[in-house]
């Protein structure tokens, strides 16, 4: 299984990965970003994925770790970031860049360790963990009848 789409409000993002990747998360991941800046930009985000889960890492230099909200509900992961900023403490004779708030969400499939999920904010990047645990394959009884 692998993880993919990031999806814009506005335009559609294929991060470029393995067809399969593309094809199993396609549907799983929903990433929409809402900024409040000018640009509309998107926080970026680097996915890996491994045998023991996924595992996010957002670039959000000048957050500190208790301006960000993390949430978890059926298999849908949201992470928050809001800085506010008091703009009567300097008299800015041009500003040319801000801390926007930010939210991204992220629909992951079934077999992710609720209990294991953590999260760490270190030097300006947020890491989420989302560890995975084995489905059990069930099998197909036939039965006779008699």
């Amino acid at each position: 299984m692998t993880l993919v789409t990031l999806n814009n409000k506005t335009e559609k993002t294929n991060l470029g990965l393995t067809p399969l990747f593309n094809e199993v998360f396609g549907e799983f991941i929903n990433g929409g970003t809402t900024l409040t800046n000018f640009y509309n930009k998107q926080v970026p985000v680097n996915v890996i994925q491994n045998e023991t889960g996924y595992y996010l890492e957002f670039a959000v230099p000048g957050f500190e770790k208790t301006d960000f909200t993390l949430n978890w509900e059926n298999n849908v992961l949201t992470v928050a970031g809001t800085k506010t900023e008091t703009l009567t403490e300097k008299n800015y004779t041009k500003r040319e860049f801000s801390l926007p708030s930010f939210e991204r969400t992220f629909v992951l499939p079934e077999n992710i360790n609720e209990d294991g999920i953590s999260a760490e904010w270190k030097n300006g990047i947020l890491y989420v963990t989302l560890p995975t645990y084995e489905l059990v394959k069930t099998t197909v009884k036939t039965i006779t009848v008699l």
